[in-house]
Parts: structure tokens; sequence; C-alpha cells
């Protein structure tokens, strides 16, 4: 199944080992610079034009109000003004602790600019290429403005774009290298290249600058769970809780990290934490479904993943582990009807064929199944099961050579598999090859001494002439199972046949 916001398994494309290897030297040229910084050297008030930028660029309510409380603000916050921060995404609780600060009059240097604010609202639609059309001619006739250049950096971070959102980052970041919030979208980036040791270095820097830096703190605890110290990951995020206790996202990742370490009571209820701070959050839900799906409460898991579909019907991942879902619970419709409107939607997904499979062959539909079974074997040559279960389904169609090629592959893909190698000897025995039969019988009794693989083996045995032997192994069978009729009969009878051969 399919889990939302994990984490990366490798490195973006593009130069990102490159870009790492700039980022060390880089790291240290602004630390130098840091230590350079005398203290009297206090921050400038807030201009309209970074205040903006910062809130169209994620940066949170909390921590924009703890900067103007902290820094001030260069512009006076006049209803024109407080329009355009709405526009560009400001929360009610900035704009109220706007509205108590005192400003400066504005002039044309510092006035709310309109098209950033329209910026933000394009960001909000998610429509990222027109918003970065918006600020790409306000950074060419500003090219040194460290806000403009963090706002392209969160951009191309949305659009994952990670070693454009790299470099408008340090850009940002050597302009203003005294930025808390600028090396911790570092440390994200980082993370995001699987660079756990450099996210943490530019986490910890970014809390050197600034403590209460709540996001900070999240993108060490990343860094930390990355490096496997999920312990320390779940520090880091307690202490980011501590600065802002309403952020969904880092219940989020503590849950991931709770997960990681098997705590799943604990990381059932992150996620409902996380759900319950941000109702949309249908990442959230997804994860909250694959892991109740993995304790077993496939009831719950469904009803996790249908509020995740309600909230992203378009989301393909949704859809497929909701599709696994109703196929392991046996409501074999449901998964049918989930998985077919899965790939009406998004025909080149490659996943849930396995499924749609077993839900069409517990249906009765074998030639429609045997075509899901293909189509899953094509996207996954590897799968042993979906090589057994293929090979199963021809032996029911008495196809057995097709049957035999698949079960081999299945068996050499799986050899310590007592079903592969039963059904291979299945389907060996039905092609009259009862050597082999015999010998693919064995290694599944061997894997797991059964009765039933005992009386298949028997079976092989009488065929090859060998009475005695099948007597020893229907003996086992019986005294395995005494209540199963069937080994007791054939038993009976090959001791008949025996004496008849003795006369």
């Amino acid at each position: 199944m399919l889990p939302t916001r994990g984490r990366p398994s490798s490195i973006p494309s593009g130069q990102g080992a490159n870009v790492r290897r700039s980022a060390l030297v880089l790291l240290l040229l602004t630390l130098s610079a840091l230590s350079a910084f005398p203290e009297t050297n206090e921050p400038k008030p807030l201009d309209c034009t970074q205040l903006m930028a910062w809130i169209a660029g994620g940066v949170s309510s909390p921590r924009l109000q703890h900067i103007v409380g902290e820094r001030g603000i260069g512009f006076t916050p006049n209803e024109a003004a407080i329009k355009l921060l709405i526009r560009a995404g400001a929360e009610p609780a900035l704009i109220r602790s706007l509205r108590a600060t005192h400003g400066i009059l504005a002039s044309s240097a510092n006035a709310c600019p309109v098209k950033l604010a329209h910026a933000g609202e394009l960001i909000r639609e998610k429509n990222y290429d027109d918003a970065k059309a918006i600020i790409e001619p306000l950074i060419a006739s500003d090219s040194r403005s460290p806000s403009l250049h963090f706002l392209m950096g969160y951009i191309r971070q949305q659009q994952e774009n990670w070693d454009q959102a790299f470099d408008e980052y340090s850009t940002s970041r050597d302009e203003m290298p005294g930025s808390s919030d600028t090396h911790s979208r570092l440390a994200y980036v980082f993370y995001r290249y699987d660079d756990a040791d450099n996210a943490i270095g530019e986490a910890r820097t970014a809390l050197s600058i600034d403590p209460t830096n709540a996001e900070a703190y999240r993108y060490l605890g990343l860094g930390l769970y990355a490096s496997h110290k999920d312990a320390a990951a779940l520090h880091a995020f307690q202490e980011s809780l501590a600065r802002e206790p309403n952020c969904a996202e880092v219940y989020y990742d503590m849950a991931i990290t709770l997960r990681h370490k098997g705590d799943s009571s604990a990381a059932v209820a992150a996620y409902r934490n996380a759900i319950a701070l941000n109702p949309q959050f249908w990442e959230a839900y997804n994860n909250l479904g694959l892991l109740l799906h993995d304790l077993g409460k496939l009831d719950d898991a469904i009803a996790a993943y249908r509020e995740a579909k309600r909230l992203a019907p378009g989301e393909a991942s949704v859809r497929n582990n909701l599709g696994n879902t109703y196929c392991d619970k046996g409501d074999y419709d449901s998964a049918i009807a989930e998985l077919r409107e899965l790939y009406r939607m998004n025909p080149g997904w490659e996943r849930g064929h396995s499924c749609l499979a077993k839900a069409l062959l517990a249906k009765g539909e074998i030639q429609p199944g045997i075509t899901e079974l293909r189509l899953a074997i094509q996207q996954n040559p590897n799968g042993a099961a979906e090589h057994r279960v293929l090979g199963q389904t021809l032996l029911i169609l008495h196809q057995e050579e097709e049957a035999v090629h698949e079960l081999r592959t299945a068996v050499e893909l799986e050899p310590d598999s007592p079903l592969a190698h039963h059904f291979l000897g299945t389907a060996l025995f039905n092609s009259q090859n009862f050597q082999a039969a015999e010998t693919e019988f064995r290694q599944a009794v061997r894997l797991q001494p059964s009765a039933s693989n005992h009386y298949y083996l028997a079976a092989c045995l009488m065929n090859l002439g060998r009475y005695d032997e099948a007597l020893a192994e229907l003996d086992t069978a019986a005294e395995m199972e005494p209540s199963q009729s069937l080994y007791r009969a054939r038993k009976e009878e090959l001791e008949k046949l025996i004496k008849a051969g003795n006369r």
C-alpha cells in the first residue's frame, strides 16, 4: 500500500550531489558571516514586501506574529495594506497583531505591492506557474531582495523542484545570512535530498539564530528521523509543538516516526491530532488508513481512506489503498468498482492489478482475472505471488504447460514457498511427470509438513508404484488430521491394493 508525504528514498533528479558539496562551503561561509555580525546590529523593521513574501511563502502565522513583535514593521497597517495582506494569505491572528502595531507612514519604497498579494492568492490555489511568472520580474528589478528569493524558493519547493528551491533559498540566505527562517528552509531541502547531516546542520544553525523557530525544530526532527534517531526526532517534534502547538504537519511527522519506532497506538493518536487540527489533511487520513489496515482494523481503515478520497478524489494512491483494503476484507464487488474507477481516471497507474485479479477470480471471472495477473507481472516481473496465482489459475483451465512455466518462475523467485512447490508439483503431476512432481511435493513437505502435503506426496508415490512409501505418507496424513475421512479412505484403498498384489 502507498503512504503519502512520507520520506524520500533517493535524491531527486538534477545536480543534487554537486549542490550539496557546494552547500558545505556556503554553510561554512555563512557561519563565518554570522559570527562576524556585531551584537548591536539590530534587525530592521519589516517592510510590507518582506512580510507579504513570508506570508505567501508559507511562514506560519504564529512565527510571523513573533517576528513582527520582535522587529516591528516599517509601514502603516492601514485598511488598504491590510486588504492586500489578507489577499496574500495573512490569517486573522496576524492581522490583529498588525492592527495593534504602530508602523510608520508608507512611502513608495515600503508600500504593499499588489502583484505580490496576487501571487499569494495564486500560491494558495496551487497555481505555481502563474505565481512564478509574477515573481520573476519583481526579482529582476530587485535581484538582491532576500524576501523575494525566499518566496521563489517556496514556489519551487511546492513544485518539488529541489535544485531550484535550493538556489533560491541560498541566494536569500546570502543576502540575509542572519535569517533563521531561510536556514530552516534549507534544512528541509537537504532533507528532501536525503542528506540528513546537512539537514540537521542547517536546522541547528536556524535554531542558534532563533531558538523560538518552531519550523526549524520540525525540520531538525525530520533530519534526525532520516538518521534513524527516532527518540531524538520525537524530542525535536515536541519542542516544535511547545512553540506552535497547533501545527498539524508536526503531528503528522510524529505519527510517521512513532510508527517507524513501533508505537502504533501513539502513531494513530498523532494522526488523529493532525486531522483534528486540519480536517482537510487528506494525506493524514491516507496514512492513518495504512496504519489501521496493518493493525487489522479494516473497517476503520476503509473509513479513513474514504475520507481521504472525499478530500482528494483525484489522488490515485488513495483509491489504490482503498481497493486493496476492500480486497483484504473480502468485499470484492467494492474492490472491483474502486480499482476500475482508478484505472479509468488514471490509465497509466501501475499498481493494484494483483488485488483486482484476486477480486475477479473470487467472483469466478477467470479470464479477466488472468488479464490482470499478466498486467501485474508485466509491471513487476519479480512478483513471486503473482506468478504462483497465475499458475494456479492456469491449472484450473487445464493449461498445464503454461502453468508449469509460471510455477517454476514462482519457485525460482521464492524457493522457500511451500505453496509454490505444492502447485508446481500439482502441475507436473497433471502432466504425468511424476518424478519431477515428487521432487516438488517433497520440498513442500519439508517447508510445510502439513497433512495435505503428505497426502499429495502419497498420491504421487502411488503413481510411481512405490506403495510402501505412499502408505507411510498416508499414515502421517491420517495421524495429523484424524477427522479427515479422505485420508483414511485412501489409506484403506492402498492397503487393499497392496494385499491384492501380494496374493
